[in-house]
């Protein structure tokens, strides 16, 4: 799958700057939002702001900005499906070839010591929806948890005329459900160990 179209939206930065200047050769349109919009800007990489894209906007502090169906739509269509692609037609959906998220750091916050709201506020949404469907459909899309990924992603990209190969996005695909659960398990024993909230004892 030839990569046309990317959302980014990482905490991580660490290689990014390279990575986008990469894509960008290739012709990949970046879509982006918040602090990695900005961070993108700022080292002249153009993007489009995920709520000029969705005709959204971003709303409640940024809880709510890529559950979208554009932006899901574009990520889960299957390509050679007509009734999908009907729908994208219909819709004025585009397809969604590459995801590069970081999941908020919600091991980090609690091990160094928060407040239950903050803990509750670093629990991503957005990021696990957004890379699960990606993952779903790794016959078509590309998903990218780890900066330390960027380097074979490239590499296979320029092996391929700026595609990736469906056995780059399985490998990528299995990486994606190994992370959500262990996200998902650091929010439960967190919250297993929540004995009181708002004066309210837990059983």
């Amino acid at each position: 799958m030839k990569i046309n179209r990317a959302i980014i939206s990482v905490s991580d930065k660490t290689g990014l700057s390279d990575f986008a200047y990469f894509l960008k050769k290739y012709n990949v349109e970046i879509i982006s939002t918040g602090g990695t919009k900005k961070y993108l800007d700022s080292i002249g990489i153009e993007t489009k702001k995920i709520s000029s894209y969705t005709g959204f906007p971003e709303i409640m502090d940024g809880r709510v900005k890529t559950l979208h169906p554009k932006v899901h739509g574009g990520i889960l269509n299957i390509r050679d499906n007509k009734e999908h692609q009907k729908a994208v037609e219909e819709h004025g959906i585009k397809h969604i070839d590459m995801i590069v998220v970081n999941l908020y750091p919600f091991k980090e916050v609690v091990n160094r010591g928060c407040t239950f709201e903050e803990a509750i506020e670093n629990i991503d949404i957005g990021g696990p929806s957004m890379i699960r469907a990606g993952a779903k459909n790794f016959k078509y899309v590309t998903v990218i948890t780890d900066p330390n990924d960027y380097s074979e992603v490239m590499e296979v990209m320029k092996a391929n005329n700026g595609a990736t190969t469906e056995h780059l996005r399985f490998k990528l695909a299995k990486k994606v459900f190994h992370l959500t659960y262990d996200y998902d398990k650091a929010i439960f024993d967190y919250l297993s160990g929540v004995t009181q909230v708002n004066d309210y004892f837990i059983d």
